[in-house]
């Protein structure tokens, strides 16, 4: 799939532009909620579009909010220690020095290349965790074992969200500042958790009232069984879908969190094809669906 923009008329770039005028005179002043991660993260040349994409975002008016992933990153880091990953239910067993390893990629390396590229773009971008501000207080992780609830695993400094305190971001954002977050909470110890980076962002989401929960992954959006994109879903759909096993595996968390989040006040969730090209302008300032839009109703 190539990247390469044809050369586009000045006159076609006029009517693009205008197109683009409703939405963002609508989303004006709004929060935009971004998980980043999957394809969109490692390819350069969509690493530079991500970044072009928050930084027009924020210079029209917008007010876009980053929580990244990380797991390729820190499964190569535990790779070079010579450490196995392990996961149970799709989770990653954290002992304290797989989350050192995770604190150091996700905080040192990720956040700090994604704010680099944002810099690159021309917008100004501040790296987080979950100990600035107080922003993500956590507790460790209960597991359920998913055949017999009488069984609990022990996955380590895996963390639940106890509390988000959204004070810090709305500084930032309220100023010229774009926050990106890693997903790191800490404990009443001053312990840290490893926490899902779905799951901050729909956290976030709802704690900001954002317009909008933006998750870049690595498929178009939600299919149906003969792998046609579904551009709408509703609550009730979305049941449907997990009850027939249309949605399952990795797709579960991404969608519980999308759920719970448009049920909570954020108005819509899109889950976008992070693989294409600035999708994220093409899914927020144009008619165009280039996801799914899981609406709260």
């Amino acid at each position: 799939m190539t990247t390469e923009a044809s050369p586009i008329s000045p006159r076609d770039k006029a009517e693009i532009l205008a197109q683009a005028l409703p939405y963002i005179r609508k989303f004006h002043g709004k929060t935009m909620v971004i998980k980043y991660g999957g394809n969109a993260m490692t390819d350069p040349a969509l690493q530079q579009d991500f970044a072009e994409d928050v930084v027009l975002l924020k210079l029209v008016g917008i007010n876009p909010v980053v929580v990244h992933g990380g797991g390729p990153q820190i499964e190569t880091a535990l790779k070079r220690l010579g450490k196995q990953g392990h996961f149970i239910q799709g989770m990653r067993v954290t002992d304290a020095e797989t989350m050192e390893v995770v604190e150091w990629v996700l905080a040192g390396e990720v956040q700090q290349d994604i704010v680099g590229l944002i810099h690159q773009a021309g917008g100004r971008a501040v790296g987080l965790t979950g100990r600035d501000g107080g922003l993500i207080r956590a507790r460790k992780l209960k597991m359920r074992d998913s055949q017999d609830p009488g069984v609990e695993h022990d996955v380590g400094q895996v963390g639940e969200i106890v509390q988000i305190d959204p004070g810090v971001v709305q500084a930032l954002q309220d100023d010229k500042f774009i926050p990106v977050i890693s997903p790191i909470g800490f404990g009443a110890e001053n312990e840290s958790y490893n926490i899902n980076a779905d799951v901050v962002a729909a956290k976030l989401a709802t704690v900001l009232q954002a317009e909008k929960l933006l998750m870049l992954t690595n498929i178009p959006g939600v299919l149906d069984k003969q792998g046609q994109l579904l551009t709408e879903l509703t609550p009730r759909e979305i049941d449907a879908l997990c009850a027939d096993g249309t949605i399952s595996g990795g797709m579960i968390p991404k969608i519980a969190g999308a759920l719970d989040a448009a049920k909570s006040g954020v108005n819509a969730v899109h889950i976008i094809d992070g693989r294409v090209p600035h999708s994220m302008l093409l899914e927020v300032l144009t008619d165009q669906a280039f996801g799914t839009m899981i609406r709260s109703h």
